[in-house]
């Protein structure tokens, strides 16, 4: 069916733009199972998560050739003009910054779904030629989108106050990665022995960094705590720099964790961890986050971050760095309020309610 725009025709098709990341191949069954699938058409870069993609006739991946590429984005073009909606899932693409900037009418159809890093690129990116020319492109693109969508709102306040957008905005949990985790279903893999596991980080990305926090570990009673520090995706050069200094300061106590795992096996991995510290300083995370807080698990974050904000605003107890007893585990009244506050926000059903209100939005 095609229903006619503005004097041109137009498909009924939902055009979701991005890369194959973790978050993707989930996202994509879940659209499956919850939508008319036939409706969607997913157009992706390569990413870490290729593996994990189902093959569909609705999905396409790039070729990683030259001529791969072209053909992408000639097919990107296209596909933009001729869609009713434009889900860009991260505007991390400068390519389709570009096509944007020099197609302005797409952008009243766009909504981007935003992950945090694409957001920050304007705060914490190297002020070189570089970057300007991608902030020169950025502003207008985002300043005019459509529609912004994310699970923090505190990030949509600050595009309005850097960007000065008028957009509306869709309050969005975005992923299956961010909903809540029973706790009755996943069970540590593990034998702790009494010990306390503690998290640093998310990803081998210096954004976490994680030098602070493994120094301020370096100074606490370790013998019986054991650190994890997940490595498995980010920066090789700074994996190694972080494995060489957590041997160094912490020993045996340093666990660093370079494979990557399963969402079943990362669950059951989240299931033993007591803490996690993430000192980053800007939204980061969030389907860390959401997991552990969900499983009943101390997340220790800064307090200027937009997420701390958030999971404030809802109820849910988050620790800071400095706190006196930060190897201390949760008290059992905090973790059984945190669990329910977490289950009755993070759910299928505001999922499913999130989409439908993008997918039906006029």
């Amino acid at each position: 069916m095609r229903s006619r725009k503005n004097g041109c025709f137009m498909s009924d098709k939902i055009l979701h733009i991005g890369d194959c990341d973790k978050f993707i191949p989930p996202y994509i069954e879940f659209v499956k199972e919850n939508f008319d699938f036939s409706k969607h058409e997913f157009l992706l870069t390569d990413g870490m998560a290729k593996k994990n993609l189902i093959p569909d006739s609705n999905i396409r991946l790039l070729k990683n050739s030259k001529l791969g590429k072209l053909k992408h984005y000639l097919l990107v073009l296209i596909k933009m003009n001729r869609a009713d909606k434009i889900i860009l899932h991260n505007l991390f693409d400068l390519k389709i910054v570009f096509l944007l900037f020099f197609m302005p009418w797409l952008l009243k159809k766009c909504y981007w779904i935003m992950w945090g890093a694409d957001l920050y690129v304007y705060q914490f990116g190297e002020r070189n030629w570089k970057w300007k020319i991608k902030e020169f492109l950025r502003r207008p693109v985002i300043k005019r989108m459509g529609f912004f969508s994310t699970t923090v709102p505190g990030d949509f306040d600050l595009v309005k106050k850097i960007y000065g957008t008028n957009a509306k905005f869709i309050h969005n949990l975005m992923y299956p990665s961010h909903l809540s985790r029973n706790l009755d279903e996943i069970v540590c893999n593990q034998d702790k022995q009494g010990e306390v596991f503690v998290q640093v980080g998310n990803s081998a990305d210096p954004s976490n960094n994680h030098f602070e926090v493994l120094e301020i570990l370096s100074k606490l009673d370790l013998k019986h705590v054991k650190v994890f520090c997940p490595l498995s995706y980010g920066s090789e050069k700074h994996r190694e720099e972080v494995i060489e200094y957590g041997n160094k300061l912490l020993g045996e106590k340093f666990i660093p964790i370079t494979d990557f795992m399963s969402f079943t096996e990362y669950n059951s991995y989240m299931a033993c961890i007591d803490i996690a510290i993430f000192n980053h300083n800007r939204q980061q995370a969030m389907g860390n986050t959401i997991g552990l807080l969900s499983l009943g698990k101390k997340v220790v974050m800064k307090s200027n971050v937009t997420p701390f904000e958030f999971f404030k605003d809802i109820g849910v107890k988050i620790y800071q760095l400095n706190d006196s007893a930060l190897l201390t585990p949760i008290s059992n009244n905090v973790q059984e309020e945190n669990i329910g506050i977490m289950k009755k926000y993070f759910h299928i059903q505001r999922l499913y309610s999130n989409w439908e209100e993008i997918f039906n939005e006029k």
